[in-house]
């Protein structure tokens, strides 16, 4: 028996491994695109799943196919939704013709699926067809851009779900650290006291506003284009199925989807995703800055900072005995850069869009998708593998704040600014602690001194309010 089946097209015949649940159009893309070695990524792969489950419902329902045919692609349709067909998502991720691969790529294994179930042979399209069953009264144009809208709302999802958990995990070190004070830093220079807790509740204020952001960007995607077909004029589709089919595909993903009001519109323009990528590179940035923050403060941890320790997750180095390194915050640094990077590919994809259609959405989903990925996986490994058992060096924070000159500044409302100033540069020049020369030379008892850097005094918003009374409000 031969290892081939024979397929055409327009170009003419080629064969497909017997056993392939893709088909001719396929295999070309495979022969055509061998550049980033990368799949269509899989959320969108699998939407694709859903789209084409919403057509053929639609199409049922306008009296396409007997039952027992369209139970098959219903069936078919679920197993591709559901990630049970992952392995047959065969064209790479920058393939050229606009998603077209990606289109066929889904229709043709929908079909031979379908296929299966009803005991019919791979390749049988007399029996059900990849263009003229599958892809029924659609379009790559208003296919594509739906399932990437989709998947895309999907991942937002993924990153909002852990960026909230991240939160609450520096939020319950706000808790834990409170009482900590330690060297507050500016320019890499020591500037006034804060404490520990103060600078976990800053991170989690951060993630609080990504998280919102993130959670208000998915308004922009739920509007599709699918019933538009080619350009946007429902062409060559029964306008009874361009009303049913967004509502068929709502049901089943159970998103707030609506058709657009305009199909030509949203089928020309895609700054939606300029936008949403927009916000995941505001979400990049700030995990990026975290990151660093958590090595810098964990730095030594005899030599450096050593404010915090993270836990040991792998051996730092093949020379170096004893050498941890902070592999989880430097994983997620570069996680976030690509993200960054992947806006402007977004940025510069949908700009080149040109006339009725944008060409360069596979490149879109390759960045969005795969940015989107990176930081909800980022989120999860810096909380489980990081943040969650992270301890504090409380010696390491006290040793800073009575051997430097960062407590200075809380002795102002004691002092006053120029004998402050006066002994700093006294305990500089004489490489004591400043609370030592604060208290033989200062005026200060080691009561008074304590009680100026107090966690609450170090928190507390501005000195207490000392206004004659009735004049503050």
């Amino acid at each position: 028996m031969s290892d081939d089946r024979t397929e055409h097209d327009l170009l003419g015949e080629r064969p497909v491994p017997v056993d392939a649940l893709y088909g001719i159009h396929t295999a070309r893309a495979m022969e055509n695109f061998p550049l980033s070695g990368r799949r269509t990524p899989p959320a969108l792969w699998r939407v694709f799943g859903a789209v084409k489950l919403a057509a053929a419902r639609t199409n049922h329902l306008l009296g396409r196919w007997d039952e027992q045919t369209f139970a098959a692609i219903g069936s078919a349709c679920m197993d591709l939704y559901e990630g049970r067909l992952d392995e047959h998502n065969m064209v790479d991720a920058l393939a050229g013709g606009a998603g077209t691969s990606v289109n066929m790529n889904a229709n043709e294994v929908i079909a031979n699926r379908a296929l299966q179930l009803l005991g019919r042979p791979l390749g049988d399209y007399d029996t059900l067809s990849p263009t003229d069953d599958i892809n029924l009264h659609q379009s790559t144009n208003d296919t594509y851009p739906t399932a990437l809208r989709i998947a895309a709302i999907s991942l937002l999802r993924e990153l909002e779900r852990n960026l909230v958990t991240l939160l609450e995990a520096f939020q319950a070190k706000e808790k834990q650290f409170a009482h900590i004070v330690k060297v507050g830093r500016t320019q890499y220079q020591d500037a006034v006291l804060v404490t520990l807790g103060r600078e976990m509740a800053a991170y989690a204020e951060a993630l609080g506003r990504d998280r919102w952001r993130v959670y208000k960007c998915e308004e922009r995607l739920r509007t599709v284009n699918l019933g538009g077909t080619a350009v946007g004029t429902g062409l060559a589709a029964p306008r009874q199925y361009i009303f049913r089919v967004v509502g068929e595909l709502r049901a089943i993903t159970g998103m707030g989807l609506a058709r657009a009001e305009n199909l030509v519109e949203a089928t020309q323009n895609t700054d939606v995703f300029v936008e949403v990528s927009g916000i995941a590179k505001a979400c990049a940035s700030n995990l990026v800055k975290v990151a660093n923050d958590l090595r810098l403060l964990s730095s030594g941890p005899t030599a450096g900072l050593g404010e915090i320790r993270l836990p040991a997750r792998q051996a730092g180095s093949s020379i170096m005995p004893g050498k941890i390194n902070p592999v989880i915050p430097e994983a997620v640094v570069q996680a976030g850069l690509v993200a960054q990077a992947g806006d402007q590919v977004v940025t510069q994809a949908c700009s080149a869009g040109s006339l009725e259609l944008n060409a360069f959405l596979p490149v879109v989903a390759d960045a969005l998708l795969g940015g989107l990925q990176l930081l909800a996986n980022a989120g999860d490994i810096v909380r489980r593998f990081c943040v969650e058992g992270m301890e504090a060096d409380e010696a390491a924070c006290r040793l800073h704040v009575d051997g430097g000159t960062a407590a200075a500044t809380a002795l102002l409302p004691a002092i006053g600014y120029e004998r402050a100033v006066e002994l700093a540069r006294l305990a500089a020049k004489q490489g004591k602690p400043l609370r030592e020369v604060a208290i033989e030379r200062g005026g200060l008892t080691a009561e008074q001194f304590d009680a100026l850097v107090t966690p609450e005094a170090v928190n507390r918003l501005g000195l207490p309010d000392t206004a004659p009374s009735g004049d503050a409000e």
